[in-house]
């Protein structure tokens, strides 16, 4: 096999593998062998709602599964292909196939993402919730940076943003922020962007035109549904109720409709003001609540499981996940996988699927990276 031709294989069989480790290959499939059989008991389906799970799990799984054996199957043919060709002295039948082996790694690599998407909400809409760091005007305009960011990221994806929370900086920018995103696997892309992120670049707010460093934080949860059990004790609630603000007028109530709930026992706060009516901005509040409460088990089990999990912490140095740098060079750099741009405009208008599809690899693989931050 030339050297191009096993370049492709060696992608696309290290995308396989990473898959099938993800899976745990042989878990799964005996358990598609048990749902298969619990969908075709017909008593299952007098228990509709534990029928949509099962069925949903089902789903999810066969794809993952069909979708390592047509790679491989296609794999195999390609390479006899060429090596027919090769045989033959066919150099036509040759490049045919080392174009069908190209194309396939590509294809691998996109199909791996997806299936890495396995997580037990991976599949649902998500928040992302954005806070401005200490540093006034510099780190709320960075903020409202990551929000637009967010936002072109999600529509990028073919995804619905809706502006949830919004509070505007004093000069400019923003203090905080929450969208909600809406679309298939929306969480599962989005959630290794919890963290901190760090902006370096000469600051449009200083006269002198000096380099300012910025911070923001990042944090993704997934909506969640009846499927999902959460229970709030409503003594541990403390709410508040407050008038809305936006931006250019926008999101700005008369009335005291905005919705805060204090969740006391965790110190975990959300809040919702996107709707007029405070009846429905508490509902939106509640569901954010209880989505805060479901990612932040998911993450004590992770942690009791042993997978390295990043808790929130302090916005600040130390804690940063990935650094953009504007000036005097321009360059993205995360600081979890090593993965670097040099094009911060692209990744800042929403180009940041590379940067997920690494963190999500290695969440699986648990290999880490000796990565030096960019100054």
């Amino acid at each position: 096999m030339r050297a191009e031709g096993q370049a492709h294989i060696d992608r696309i069989e290290a995308a396989l593998q990473l898959v099938r480790q993800s899976l745990d290959w042989e878990r799964a499939l005996r358990r598609l062998d048990e749902l298969s059989a619990r969908v075709e008991d017909p008593a299952l389906w007098d228990r509709p709602k534990e029928a949509q799970t099962i069925m949903r799990e089902q789903k999810q799984l066969q794809s993952a599964v069909d979708t390592v054996r047509q790679i491989s199957s296609e794999m195999s043919d390609a390479v006899e292909f060429i090596e027919m060709g090769e045989a033959e002295g066919d150099e036509e039948i040759v490049n045919d196939g080392l174009a069908s082996l190209e194309k396939l790694a590509d294809r691998a690599d996109a199909d791996k993402v997806q299936a890495l998407l396995a997580g037990e909400a991976d599949a649902n809409d998500t928040y992302i919730e954005i806070h401005a760091g200490a540093g006034g005007t510099e780190s709320q305009d960075w903020a409202e940076m990551l929000q637009r960011m967010y936002s072109r990221w999600a529509e990028r994806k073919g995804y619905k943003v809706e502006l949830v929370d919004y509070h505007a900086g004093e000069q400019a920018g923003i203090k905080s922020a929450t969208l909600l995103v809406k679309g298939e696997n929306a969480y599962g892309y989005a959630k290794t962007e919890s963290g901190v992120h760090r902006l370096v670049r000469i600051s449009p707010y200083d006269s002198s035109a000096r380099r300012h460093t910025s911070f923001s934080s990042v944090w993704v949860y997934p909506v969640i549904d009846d499927d999902f059990e959460v229970e709030i004790n409503e003594s541990d609630l403390k709410i508040d109720t407050y008038r809305a603000s936006g931006a250019g007028g926008q999101h700005v109530n008369t009335t005291d409709s905005a919705v805060r709930i204090t969740h006391q026992p965790t110190g975990i706060v959300v809040a919702s003001q996107n709707d007029r009516s405070q009846h429905k901005n508490r509902a939106t509040a509640m569901n954010m609540l209880k989505a805060r409460l479901f990612e932040r088990e998911m993450a004590e089990r992770e942690a009791a499981a042993g997978t390295e999990y990043e808790s929130k912490t302090d916005i600040g140095w130390g804690h940063q996940i990935r650094s953009y740098v504007l000036q005097p060079y321009q360059m993205v750099k995360d600081l979890r996988t090593g993965v670097t741009s040099t094009a911060p405009d692209n990744v800042l208008d929403g180009a940041i699927d590379e940067f997920i599809s690494a963190a999500l690899a290695q969440r699986v693989t648990g290999e880490t990276v000796d990565v030096e931050d960019v100054e």
